[in-house]
């Protein structure tokens, strides 16, 4: 199943939670996802929550602080978050803040063969 709104669509893959951000992640779209995204976390109880960042073109403090809102969230319920496939920009952004040493990024395969050929 999956299902679209102006920022996201998300579907249910077994027992995760894919959600496939779009655009940007500023102070009123973290706003108005997070209670969304929040609703189906509770709704649906997911083992694994997956954030696909890939089109994601800017992120701010409100985006990470997004994340690590869903991260703790999915703890509390026995699960795990995945963020999978930040675009340059947000990899910074997460590098920056230390995200990497708390939650899992699983980088896009175009990336992760650049760097073996290097």
């Amino acid at each position: 199943m999956v299902k679209d709104n102006k920022l996201f669509s998300y579907r249910i893959n077994n027992d995760a939670l894919e959600i496939k951000m779009v655009g940007e992640i500023d102070h009123h779209s973290a706003v108005s996802v997070r209670a969304d995204i929040d609703a189906m976390i509770f709704e649906q109880r997911p083992k694994r929550l997956i954030l696909d960042l890939s089109e994601i073109s800017f992120m701010d403090s409100s985006g990470l602080g997004l994340i690590m809102g869903r991260y703790s969230l999915v703890r509390e319920l026995g699960g795990t978050l995945l963020l999978r496939s930040p675009t340059a920009a947000v990899t910074k952004i997460l590098s920056l803040a230390g995200m990497e040493r708390i939650i899992k990024i699983e980088k896009a395969f175009e990336e992760d063969d650049a760097n073996e050929e290097n």
